[in-house]
């Protein structure tokens, strides 16, 4: 038996799990567990808010395929950590959250009166996968290990475990045995296919004539990108994606056609006799699986394979559902098709559309603006800009639809946003926990000004720890996305005059608290110690990227772009139909 504190416990079971790396702001409440994280190898970032510290373990899972680790102190600073724990459960991204609470005695329940106490299990039970409270010392090994396991199984989420603040920081006896290999207390093998649903399957898709591969975050998250690749040059099957899916494939191959591309996919998905999903939910943004964005079930066949037995047939009705670890499956589909020489290739249908897309988005972006730059341009040229292997983060309304509309994908898994929730502000700490997951690789986020001015505190955190995020904030001083809801569902008409026949908008006056001040954010990075770059017209956005890169700091630049033109983004209609409910 060994005396030694609950916080100090968890940080030497954290570090048999493998993790490396825990984001949060330190607290005397769990001082025994973030004072003993570097005597076991473990390194602590942290940032200026909680929910960033959400926001950063679960960009560095999503980009490195581990357990993120955040913490947030008792109280204020889990409040502080909600908005956090909202997005990053609602992303299925695996992050397991460690929060202190008051001592025992005065807690679950709540004496009356208790300072800096809520119900903390029971607020963030309802927006995780799992969230509970550790009663003793005794059952801190035990409870953790459930955790870990927890966090391991089925769709990743956000798992909580909550420790009072005397089991942190006071000693108690734990035998060594407690601290374990992650294989003594969980399964550490994927989940593989039933070997007759893997001959099924391929049946399946050699019988048909048009296959369809949709791919989700499930596929990247089980990092199946080298069998997703393979199985569709086998077939010649195109591979269209869910947008937390996009990354799965290079946009450069052949057979990826890429998320923005909204009527190739609509007509690829009506096309297909047969639909394997990997990994989607088929949610709302891929308009739940239904006509007239898909084909109808009657019409096209569905193979729907999932790690989340919840998932299969949640949406859309399937005729083969298959619980299994995708990269396992696919793998396993791979032999098997390799094995029967398929009859024929599907003949591409698909590409020139995809040239007839890309051309009419580059001949908008060619337009001539009446202020600063045109959004697109500056979405479109940044990649020629920035090495080829940057990974790239897209933060915003408006911005972040122009951003995936220009961008094209030159890797796997290189692009981070919230894709389910589309929470502003969170692309900050995005980027940052991208940066320190892949700390040899430059990391540029496209932001908007408005998803900017929630968590501008954090370049400070970029200097402090020595992340260069390159931050491209696209500046309108409006909450365009807003804005041009407000322009259409107040003087609809005018709206559309004035565009047509000046390109301009309603005055702030017709509008409701639409607009926003001036901040040069240039000025903000270098209050802070970073870099800062001011951009107005054509012909600067080159050379301060490049003094951005050259000056190795974390950096803000400030481009100015046309107010007007950025609220008229790409696919507006589309976008809206989404949020309605489809007719099939």
């Amino acid at each position: 038996m060994a005396a030694m504190t609950g916080g100090e416990l968890v940080a030497r079971m954290l570090a048999a799990e493998g993790v490396d790396t825990v984001f949060g702001i330190i607290d005397g409440t769990y001082f025994g567990f973030y004072s003993s994280l570097r005597k076991v190898g473990i390194t602590l970032i942290t940032p200026r808010h909680e929910s960033t510290a959400l926001h950063m373990a679960g960009a560095y899972s999503r980009a490195t395929g581990r357990l993120g680790v955040a913490m947030a102190s008792n109280g204020p600073g889990v409040a502080n950590a909600l908005p956090g724990v909202a997005v990053e459960q609602g992303e299925g991204h695996r992050v397991l959250l460690i929060t202190s609470a008051r001592r025992t005695g005065i807690s679950y329940p709540e004496r009356g009166g208790t300072f800096q106490y809520f119900d903390q299990v029971a607020s963030i039970s309802g927006m995780s996968k799992q969230s509970q409270a550790v009663p003793s010392h005794e059952r801190v090994p035990e409870m953790l290990r459930r955790a870990l396991r927890t966090s391991f199984t089925g769709r990743p989420g956000v798992v909580h475990i909550d420790i009072p603040e005397n089991i942190m920081n006071t000693d108690s006896p734990y035998g060594e045995g407690e601290i374990r290999p992650p294989h003594t207390y969980r399964r550490v093998t994927r989940t593989a296919a039933d070997a007759a649903q893997v001959q099924q399957v391929a049946d399946m898709l050699l019988r048909a004539q048009r296959p369809l591969i949709h791919s989700g975050f499930g596929a990247i998250h089980a990092s199946a990108f080298d069998e997703v690749r393979e199985v569709a040059e086998v077939l010649g099957a195109p591979v269209v994606t869910s947008w937390a899916g996009r990354g799965i494939l290079p946009e450069s191959h052949p057979q990826m056609v890429a998320m923005p591309f909204i009527e190739a996919n609509k007509a690829l998905r009506n096309n297909a006799d047969l639909v394997m999903v990997l990994g989607s939910r088929v949610g709302e943004t891929d308009w739940w699986g239904k006509a007239p964005y898909w084909g109808r079930p009657g019409q096209t066949h569905t193979i729907q394979v999932d790690i989340d037995d919840a998932t299969l047939g949640g949406t859309r009705a399937i005729d083969v559902a298959v619980l299994a670890d995708i990269k396992v499956f696919m793998g396993a589909l791979l032999v098997e098709l390799q094995r029967r020489t398929p009859a024929s290739r599907q003949s591409d249908t698909w590409s020139a559309m995809i040239a007839e897309q890309r051309a009419s988005l580059a001949k908008k972006a060619s337009k001539p603006v009446k202020h600063g730059l045109h959004p697109g341009k500056v979405a479109g040229s940044m990649q020629g800009l920035v090495p080829s292997d940057s990974l790239w983060v897209f933060d915003g309304g408006n911005t972040a639809v122009w951003s995936h509309f220009y961008h094209r994908t030159s890797g796997v898994n290189t692009v981070f946003t919230t894709f389910k929730f589309g929470m502003l502000g969170a692309g900050v700490g995005q980027a940052l926990g991208v940066q320190v997951a892949h700390p040899d690789r430059r990391v540029v986020a496209l932001m908007g000004d408005g998803a900017m001015g929630m968590h501008p505190q954090e370049i400070e955190t970029a200097v402090r720890n020595h992340l260069p995020v390159i931050f491209v904030v696209f500046v309108d001083q409006q909450w365009g996305m807003v804005k041009m809801n407000q322009q259409f569902a107040l003087k609809p008409v005018k709206t559309v005059t004035k565009k047509m026949l000046s390109n301009s908008a309603l005055g702030p006056e017709e509008t409701i608290n639409a607009d926003l001040g001036p901040i040069r954010w240039d000025e903000m990075a270098r209050a802070m110690g970073g870099f800062g770059a001011y951009v107005s017209r054509d012909g600067e956005l080159e050379p301060a990227v490049g003094e951005a890169l050259a000056s190795g700091k974390p950096a803000i630049i400030h481009v100015e772009v046309d107010p007007v033109v950025h609220m008229w983004a790409p696919a507006l209609r589309d976008f809206k139909d989404m949020h309605g409910e489809p007719k099939g």
